[in-house]
């Protein structure tokens, strides 16, 4: 369990983490390089000074009768032994390894190693409980076949720590007094950085409820920028979704006005003195038809909000286009027989290759429905002289997709108006059919749902009347996968 989680994340929080941890972890490793430098520094002066000393030490070997002899001068013993912090040893041994002068007993150098004569070597080693450093040389001496003399002097490490502390101490010492500086910095400029968010919440705040207007984008941080152009986007979304949802409203409300009118004036009516049992017969059809028309009109209204929610609400499953389709054509038959129009299917057998798709079963019903109901109300017919409207389920011989058609033997729709029999309550000026204008809509809303095209020509170009051929064209994919 995380104590102290926070439950919304921060921004501000969030930068300065990743900015400050970086470097307050580097800090101690900065430590321990500075001091390993410090190290270093501090040795090589010291190191200087031993091969000088050992140097000056051998040249002072002298040879007389084939033996080697080291006399030290005085003050050049004082020299060695005058250091107040470090305890300095030296060593001198002859050809033969016997002892010439200095400490007796200071560890030699590897027997396995071979140095070349002449050269200072500086090693560590361990003397009377102390670290020491040991600068040594091999000399050769004018004996002949003899071995070369050693020459070692010895010097404890406490001058060398103190330096390296001291080095340690004047580079970090000052940076105690840098980072609170480099936080508070980071932390000043991380709020100055992030002051055009605030502005931008401060302008947002500050609009009306109603104001959906764009963003400037020009205003802003370049990295916040497609932040900004989404929101606009979606504002832009917002606002055609309001304005189609107040428009669509505005006509709900209209087309309901006109059945419900009527309903009060045919109640007015038969409410009026001296009213015969005919115009109270007459007032109570009015009003009979007047309830068909308003229940018809909420009807579709809630089928096409059904329509548009559906696609997140209901599932999808294997659906036979040409079975629904002549479902719904035999729950026609009734209407279009009481208005004398011949109706019937053709094409794609049931069950057939190709006739399924993946959708969603009362949906597809309700568009073809509608494409019916449409034909039917759209298609004049009298006993001597019927209408026809034909449903057709077919596949596309080239494309292999999955086509339905409805056409009628009506007056079909002019090319201008193709597009604008889709919107919600629009008909076409100088038709008295019964409908509320949401037909269409809704199939277009369903075919959309499910991956389909739909458009409309006329079933009878250059005929008169041309008729209306609506084709609901599938995609691809909607019934390859079954």
């Amino acid at each position: 369990m995380k104590i102290f989680q926070r439950e919304q994340r921060s921004l501000f929080g969030e930068i300065l983490d990743w900015m400050l941890t970086p470097l307050l972890l580097l800090w101690p490793i900065s430590l321990v390089l500075t001091w390993l430098v410090a190290q270093g520094i501090a040795g090589k002066p010291f190191d200087r000074a031993l091969e000088y000393n050992v140097t000056a030490l051998s040249q002072i070997i002298t040879v007389k009768h084939n033996h080697a002899q080291f006399v030290l001068p005085l003050p050049a013993r004082e020299l060695l032994r005058a250091d107040d912090t470090d305890t300095v040893f030296y060593q001198v041994l002859g050809p033969n390894g016997e002892f010439l002068s200095g400490e007796r007993h200071l560890p030699l150098p590897n027997d396995e190693e071979k140095i070349p004569t002449g050269e200072v070597r500086i090693r560590d080693a361990e003397y009377q409980n102390s670290e020491f450093k040991i600068a040594y040389m091999w000399v050769r001496l004018d004996i002949p076949d003899a071995k070369p003399a050693l020459v070692q002097v010895a010097e404890t490490m406490d001058k060398r720590s103190v330096l390296a502390t001291e080095i340690v101490k004047g580079v970090m010492l000052p940076q105690f007094v840098v980072l609170p500086l480099a936080v508070l910095l980071v932390w000043l400029a991380l709020v100055q950085a992030i002051k055009p968010l605030n502005r931008l919440e401060e302008r947002i705040r500050a609009r009306n409820p109603d104001d959906l207007s764009p963003l400037d984008v020009e205003a802003v941080p370049m990295e916040v920028a497609p932040l900004v152009a989404s929101v606009n986007d979606l504002l832009l979304r917002l606002k055609d979704s309001i304005s189609t949802q107040k428009r669509f409203l505005a006509d709900a409300a209209h087309q309901l006005k006109t059945p419900l009118a009527g309903l009060r004036m045919q109640a007015d009516l038969a409410q009026r003195q001296g009213a015969s049992a005919e115009d109270l017969k007459q007032s109570l059809r009015q009003i009979g038809r007047s309830s068909i028309r308003a229940t018809h009109t909420v009807n579709q209204l809630l089928a096409l909000a059904r329509a548009e929610s559906s696609s997140a609400v209901l599932a999808h499953q294997p659906c036979d286009v040409a079975r629904l389709t002549m479902d719904v054509i035999r729950d026609c038959v009734p209407r279009a027989m009481d208005k004398s129009i011949d109706v019937g299917y053709e094409g794609a057998e049931p069950s057939s290759p190709g006739v399924m798709v993946q959708g969603n079963l009362t949906l597809l019903k309700e568009m073809v429905r509608n494409l019916v109901d449409n034909a039917i109300n759209y298609t004049p017919s009298r006993a001597d002289k019927p209408g026809v409207i034909t449903a057709r389920v077919l596949i596309d011989p080239f494309s292999k997709v999955l086509v339905l058609q409805v056409e009628d033997s009506g007056p079909g729709i002019p090319l201008a108006e193709r597009e604008l029999v889709f919107q919600p309550f629009y008909r076409a000026l100088g038709n008295e059919a019964d409908g509320s204008g949401l037909g269409l809509p809704i199939v277009l809303e369903i075919a959309r749902q499910h991956r389909a095209e739909v458009t409309v020509d006329d079933s009878r170009p250059g005929q008169n009347p041309p008729g209306a051929c609506f084709t609901v064209r599938f995609a691809a994919e909607a019934s390859s996968s079954l």
